[in-house]
């Protein structure tokens, strides 16, 4: 007699399909035909016997707990260790110093653009200085780059003005606690 099953059988499947009907996961269908090849086949129930005792072995262990104090203990250890502070040993003067003479560089690249933009040659009666009025700005700003640069530039001064503003608020909150 030659039983049909609902699901194919397959030599690792046996021991997944026990497991769903041991644990009470799988569908009823499932479960009746899983009882009946456990009544049909040895393999079958030479598996389930054995899966069954795991589960009653697992179901039977208490899981272990760290004590009460278990996280009060382990901060009171590193406690004892002394911490380095971070900002004398990990930041170089040398990439503080290179990243402030790359900005300067900057800032006077832009200046003397500017100014060499400066059309020197018309007349000007006016000797007070510099007339900024004649000075054309959309040569310089006309670049899509210089654009994109600008307001990366004005983004990152936000975000140092609010990371400033906010290490200001701290401050302020610390010490009307203390």
């Amino acid at each position: 007699m030659k039983t049909e099953y609902n699901f194919p059988l397959a030599d690792g499947d046996i021991e997944s399909r026990l497991w769903d009907y041991i644990d009470g996961t799988s569908k009823q269908n499932e479960s009746l035909t899983v009882q009946k090849l456990i009544a049909e086949h040895a393999e079958w129930r030479a598996k389930y016997h054995e899966l069954l005792e795991v589960h009653k072995m697992i179901s039977a262990t208490e899981l272990e707990a760290p004590s009460m104090r278990f996280t009060k203990n382990v901060m009171d250890e590193i406690a004892k260790n002394h911490i380095a502070p971070a900002t004398k040993n990990y930041i170089n003067n040398n990439i503080i110093w290179s990243i402030a003479f790359f900005f300067i560089t900057l800032i006077v690249g832009f200046v003397l653009y500017g100014i060499s933009q400066i059309d020197w040659a018309a007349g000007n009666t006016n000797t007070k200085g510099i007339n900024f009025s004649q000075v054309d700005y959309s040569k310089v700003f006309n670049n899509t780059f210089v654009n994109i640069f600008m307001m990366l530039n004005v983004i990152l001064g936000l975000m140092l003005l609010d990371k400033y503003l906010s290490n200001k608020n701290k401050k302020n909150n610390f010490n009307t606690l203390n």
